[in-house]
């Protein structure tokens, strides 16, 4: 059964041999870029717009976007070699829903674009980048989750740079995915870990056996 795999721009081609190394299985790699994409910005002095918290992406960002996934996606494929793909999004049909408010933004909805298949069928490594058909660009967590589901996949992993989920400071083993919403209602958590532990909730309830790190997020 497969394994999906998402990787932090921040860990991935540190990380994917070691994450590699802990499946057995054909595997999907979907990866962020997001130190990438900040220092890209701040390279072309683009100051990032915000619509109800939520950063807005206009045709000048998603060049930056595209060229920060571009590199990320491809310094993956290198350290995996000859089994990678490197696959893009939006060339090989993600869908979305479109978040217009956001501009350039979609929300993934599951998919199983025949690229991926493909590769799996042949014993390769697809090492997606998350941007979806329009192009929009999408967070990679829920891109990550969405694929999980689509693919019909039996585990999504979470690799980031913290060993999991801390609960009032405590790392936890298990995070039931009710207890993660309720959580997250609460504000109990911030930062990063709150788009993964949405896209884990997402992943689990559609029948993807999910965990960030160490943390385990049953449905």
């Amino acid at each position: 059964m497969t394994v999906v795999l998402k990787l932090g721009g921040r860990v991935a081609a540190d990380a994917v041999r070691g994450a590699l190394a802990e499946v057995d299985g054909p595997v999907v790699i979907v990866h962020g870029a997001g130190p990438q994409i900040t220092a890209g910005m701040e390279l072309r002095g683009i100051s990032p717009t915000f619509v109800a918290g939520r950063r807005v992406t206009t045709s000048e960002v998603l060049e930056v976007v595209r060229e920060g996934l571009t590199a990320v996606n491809e310094e993956v494929c290198r350290v995996i070699g000859d089994d990678a793909v490197g696959l893009f999004g939006d060339e090989i049909g993600l869908r979305a829903h479109h978040v217009r408010e956001l501009g350039l933004v979609g929300e993934p909805v599951p998919s199983a674009p025949p690229a991926i298949v493909e590769a799996l069928a042949a014993g390769r490594v697809p090492v997606v980048a998350p941007l979806a058909a329009g192009p929009l660009n999408v967070n990679a967590d829920e891109a990550a989750a969405a694929l999980a589901v689509g693919l019909g996949a039996e585990r999504i992993l979470f690799v980031t740079d913290v060993p999991g989920v801390l609960l009032d400071g405590e790392l936890a083993s298990v995070l039931p995915a009710d207890e993660a919403e309720a959580g997250l209602a609460e504000g109990r958590f911030e930062g990063g870990i709150v788009p993964k532990l949405m896209a884990a909730v997402q992943a689990a309830r559609g029948g993807v056996r999910a965990s960030i790190g160490s943390t385990e997020v049953p449905a």
